[in-house]
């Protein structure tokens, strides 16, 4: 796993979601729809993506 990355894309708004999950996407990097960030492939931003899963889209997996 080291130096893997995983690109993220911010697919749905965050607006109206929980805190909670918003919280994430800001964790994530992401600020704006349609914006991807590459990330490292570790537990912890794996941890955030599954929880936000259902407002990314996630490559290199």
């Amino acid at each position: 796993m080291a130096g893997k990355k995983v690109k993220v894309t911010l697919v749905r708004s965050p607006v109206g979601q929980m805190a909670k999950h918003r919280d994430c996407v800001r964790g994530l990097g992401l600020r704006r729809m349609h914006q991807s960030v590459e990330l490292e492939d570790t537990p912890a931003v794996r941890g955030m993506i599954n929880k936000v899963r259902y407002l990314l889209t996630v490559d290199g997996e």
